[in-house]
């Protein structure tokens, strides 16, 4: 079975301490992981530290083109960080419209690549014969980023790539549950980066409070429950660390009742389901008009129940396991709440019987607000469809969950669509899709879904501080 180490100042760092990495589909490890601890993460700050002002002066066009080379190397090693992520994550290799570790690796490629075309640009504030007033954007020093398990690489490089880009050095610590695409991504990056520009160091929860609140972190980034941000949050105070926190999700799509249920059940689906349900921006509160709700909750029933669920190595695979065993309880508990307060199960509602954390589709009916499952991110491959009757009623309705990442209005009068999507309260807000993101539209959640944005210029200027430069003529 292969070890992971860490990667330190460039250098392979093992440790005392090994952990198991479980392939959800088996629930039996394939890979072993070195453990960090607080000294290993000053060893990796302090490399940060230390590498920071040379990395920093290095001409942008020098780090586009060492990020364009990390690019090449995802791509040369692409089948094997599928791989990778396949057996960390449990999704599959292609996966439910074609959202899975391609995908995920495929998308950390372009991603990387597309952010080397953002610009830093020097802004003019003044320049008349009495100054020249600029404003410049500079990088911030240290930046530790924290990364989840649903979307392991792609998340680890929208939180690397902009970093580096803008000047700053990276200690990077993944899920323990996911970490072994990420240490192999690092380990092709310290072929092309000098060394302690990016590191990276293993580990629970006290790996991460000794990185959130390390005096020589200038930055973190976090994407993960709210919680975990809001510890991340408390941990930042003394050292008033820049912060982008993109937190949970409890996103609300509202269909409206002129919508073609043959045409939007399929969409629908897609949106709550791809990647078993484990993202931030997946669609989990589905309102939808009482003329439609029982067609439309029928129709997404009868495609829950025709998809084939198994491990993600296998070419038919659509939907894989849930990703570990304490995010399937809690998943188990929200759907036994849910029939105890009288909800009906379409279908699903149960693990399959095989090994590994499978669980089956589930589509539940007669459930409102106020109900956990309705009120509470599930993040899992289960959708509570709720009723409604006035469209006004159920945007306030929609708008009252604590959450705020994304939310959608579906309807054939893209019109009146667009003027009901301005109404919800979120970060980001569709019409007739749900969860799309691209990397020149900036992404990220108000209330209690997060603070920032990431991805474009807005993204790149979180890594950045404004620094301006007034010089006299005369």
């Amino acid at each position: 079975m292969k070890q992971y180490s860490m990667i330190i100042n460039g250098q392979s760092v093992s440790s005392g301490n090994v952990a198991d990495v479980i392939n959800p589909a088996t629930e039996q490890p394939f890979a072993r992981v070195h453990i960090g601890d607080a000294e290993l993460v000053n060893q990796a700050v302090s490399a940060a530290r230390s590498a920071f002002p040379l990395w920093s002066q290095t001409p942008i066009s020098e780090r586009d083109q060492m990020l364009l080379e990390l690019a090449s190397a995802m791509q040369a090693n692409m089948p094997e960080l599928m791989e990778l992520v396949t057996l960390e994550s449990g999704k599959p290799m292609g996966g439910l419209n074609g959202i899975g570790s391609g995908m995920e690796v495929g998308g950390s490629i372009a991603w990387t690549q597309y952010t080397t075309s953002l610009e830093l640009p020097t802004e003019v504030v003044q320049d008349n014969e009495e100054a020249l007033v600029e404003v410049h954007r500079k990088a911030l020093g240290v930046v530790a980023s924290i990364t989840p398990w649903n979307w392991p690489l792609m998340i680890a490089i929208w939180h690397i790539a902009p970093a580096l880009k803008a000047g700053n050095t990276v200690v990077i610590k993944p899920s323990s549950l996911t970490p072994t695409a990420t240490i192999r991504m690092v380990e092709l990056a310290n072929e092309i980066f000098p060394k302690g520009v990016l590191n990276i160091v293993t580990g629970d929860a006290d790996v991460g409070d000794a990185i959130s609140s390390h005096p020589d972190v200038n930055k973190i980034i976090f994407t993960g429950s709210t919680p975990t941000g809001k510890a991340i949050m408390a941990n930042s105070v003394n050292g008033l660390k820049r912060l982008t926190l993109e937190l949970g999700g409890n996103d609300a799509g509202i269909v409206l009742p002129d919508v073609n249920v043959n045409d939007v059940v399929p969409k629908l689906f897609g949106a709550i389901f791809h990647n078993n349900g484990h993202t931030c921006a997946c669609l989990k509160r589905l309102y939808v008009h009482e003329s439609q709700y029982q067609a439309i909750s029928n129709g997404l029933a009868e495609m829950a129940m025709s998809v084939t669920l198994g491990n993600g190595l296998e070419d038919s695979t659509e939907l894989g396991p849930i990703q570990n065993a304490k995010q399937l309880v809690i998943v188990e508990a929200l759907i036994n709440d849910a029939k105890q307060q009288g909800g009906k199960i379409l279908c699903g509602g149960e693990r399959l019987s095989k090994t590994g954390y499978f669980f089956k589709p589930t589509i539940i009916t007669g459930l409102t607000d106020g109900h956990r499952l309705v009120d509470e991110e599930q993040f899992g491959p289960v959708i509570a469809v709720v009723k409604y009757t006035d469209v006004d009623e159920v945007i306030e309705r929609a708008n009252k969950n604590s959450c705020g990442l994304g939310g959608s209005i579906w309807s054939d009068d893209m019109a009146t669509a667009a003027k009901l999507v301005m109404r919800l309260e979120c970060g980001t807000a569709w019409v007739n899709e749900h969860g799309g993101l691209q990397p020149d539209a900036p992404f990220g959640g108000i209330k209690q879904s997060g603070i920032g944005v990431e991805f474009g210029q807005h993204g790149l200027a979180e890594y950045t501080s404004l620094q301006t430069v007034r010089i006299p003529k005369k």
